[in-house]
């Protein structure tokens, strides 16, 4: 084979790698597993629950999701999927749910899990969200 044609088969290749990467899963359906779904949350809501929550969301969180968590952070507007409206959209998600988004992440929310490695940090943080309604 010809470098040229081993160039053309590479470069379509690799256009079709990025082409699949750029459009799999954005705006799809957000899918926890069963096992997070029912997970209860370990900590109560307490007021030092919530102040720890709300001090790592506005150093994570706030940039993206904004200071009242309405999805209007500075950076929101650079992203590719719109960030979740906390004071809307929590309501039916259970807190396993919001803790396994924050741990792991997908698309353009990051997964937290090494930012933020006590999990008691990420449940207070689901203990701070249920207060924006």
């Amino acid at each position: 084979m010809s470098t040229k044609k081993f160039s053309m088969i590479l470069l379509l290749a690799a256009m079709g790698f990025m082409y699949s990467f750029s459009t799999s899963n954005v705006g799809d359906p957000w899918v926890v597993p069963a096992k997070y779904k029912s997970m209860a949350n370990p900590l109560k809501g307490d007021k030092a629950s919530i102040a720890e929550g709300k001090a790592l969301y506005i150093k994570h969180c706030k940039s993206c999701h904004g200071k009242e968590g309405l999805g209007d952070g500075p950076k929101a507007a650079q992203l590719k999927t719109k960030c979740g409206d906390f004071t809307a959209d929590l309501g039916p998600q259970t807190d396993g749910a919001l803790f396994y988004k924050l741990t792991e992440g997908r698309d353009d929310m990051p997964s937290f899990k090494k930012k933020i490695p006590a999990d008691e940090d990420r449940w207070s943080i689901v203990n701070y969200l249920r207060t924006l309604k």
